[in-house]
């Protein structure tokens, strides 16, 4: 059964995070959405020290418990819902300002969901001592969006090393990861043409590796705080036990860790959205009451007015975009299957936020419109959580194909 009474910790570390978006993150929004490529160093400090006083389970990276069992080995027992509790807060802040805060990120979840024991170990214990540090996942090429399981990078065993060729786009965290920090960057290559998806591997290149150079970083619509980086691999070489997992080809591998990676990561994506969603209801709703304009609940809908029945609307979006969030969470806590929960929370808040904001600038006016205040910047940062991690088209497919149990064949 599921149960969203959280306990008194949680509440008090949500209250924490709040009160971090709210001084340090809100008053510094505008100026890293204007300065996109520079970086707001205190602010990455002290979350940096922040997170090493919280532990490693701060870092998000740790393989998610199994219901009791995880909780009885001392891993917090919901600790992918409280993830998204924290995140739905902090993007409440700024969305852009939260991607860049020095974690181990995309890279550390696909460590999480693919590689041994001992490579979790090591590739992740770094995260909780020294520097600030960054990880960062390159999955999406030129050629190759939606369709990950199309990736064209390769990987050619060579004695005790894999030599990787190829470019990736759009990365996270990309150039912080591999040229600003001893972070990493995951890449997923294919050591076997012929094996299609199967043949798809996730490899760890450290950060300052010969081969790996980063070429450009994008000027983007939102989340300008957080860079994206192009980066090209070429004659790349990283050593054997860089392959995360194993290195032999099963129908059953390869691309099935790259869905595992999403599964785990789209209901965080999904309360990103939900943070940037309730920060414009929160800013309209304090606008109306401001400008002394009611919203009536509990009256006949033919009574309502239009603001009304539109702010009433956002907010039955939010409110449903964050219940199935907060289950796929909680299903991957309890060790179950969430791939089509995942897909569900993620199509719905990707869609919501974009929704919610883009009426918050019309219900307004000029002044939603207007740089004075930060509503037309959350309409910006808004729209990627319906692109990356799969699109909204994507996550609909995969929904239906769930449902309908169909193969990608099938139903595509």
């Amino acid at each position: 059964m599921i149960d969203f009474e959280f306990e008194p910790q949680a509440l008090k570390q949500t209250l924490m995070y709040h009160t971090v978006a709210e001084r340090m993150m809100r008053p510094i929004s505008r100026e890293y959405d204007e300065r996109e490529h520079e970086h707001p160093w205190d602010f990455w400090r002290t979350m940096w020290s922040a997170s090493q006083n919280l532990g490693p389970a701060a870092s998000g990276a740790e393989k998610p418990s199994k219901g009791a069992a995880g909780a009885a080995n001392g891993a917090p027992k919901l600790r992918n819902l409280y993830t998204c509790l924290s995140t739905e807060e902090l993007c409440w802040g700024d969305a852009g300002l939260f991607l860049s805060i020095p974690n181990p990120g995309l890279g550390g979840a696909a460590v999480a969901a693919a590689g041994t024991p001992e490579q979790k170990a090591r590739f992740l214990k770094r995260f909780g001592e020294g520097e600030p540090k960054w990880g960062a996942m390159a999955i999406t090429e030129p050629g190759c969006g939606s369709d990950s399981a199309a990736v064209t990078t390769t990987a050619t065993r060579d004695g005790d090393h894999w030599v990787i060729n190829g470019t990736k786009i759009f990365c996270t965290a990309g150039q912080m990861s591999a040229e600003k920090s001893e972070g990493f960057v995951v890449v997923w290559a294919t050591v076997d043409r012929g094996a299609g998806r199967a043949g798809i591997k996730p490899f760890v290149v450290d950060h300052h590796t010969p081969g790996m150079t980063v070429v450009r970083v994008e000027n983007k619509l939102g989340i300008r705080a957080s860079d994206t980086a192009m980066i090209v691999f070429d004659n790349c070489r990283v050593p054997a036990d860089h392959l995360l997992g194993s290195a032999e080809v099963k129908p059953t591998g390869g691309f099935k860790d790259v869905m595992a990676t999403f599964d785990a990561t789209r209901p965080i994506v999904a309360a990103m959205a939900i943070g940037v969603g309730r920060a414009a209801l929160d800013f309209v709703r304090d606008y109306l009451t401001e400008h002394q304009v009611p919203i009536r609940y509990g009256i006949s809908p033919r009574r309502l007015t239009a603001i009304e029945r539109d702010f009433m609307d956002m907010e039955a979006h939010l409110k449903a975009a964050r219940l199935l969030t907060w289950r796929a969470a909680w299903m991957l806590d309890m060790g179950m299957r969430n791939s089509l929960e995942a897909s569900m929370a993620k199509a719905k808040a990707g869609r919501a936020v974009t929704l919610i904001t883009q009426k918050a600038v019309e219900i307004l006016g000029p002044i939603g419109y207007s740089r004075k205040v930060l509503v037309e910047k959350w309409m910006r940062d808004a729209k990627i959580n319906d692109i990356f991690e799969g699109t909204q088209q994507i996550n609909l497919m995969i929904i239906a194909r769930r449902i309908l149990d169909y193969s990608s064949k099938e139903l595509n």
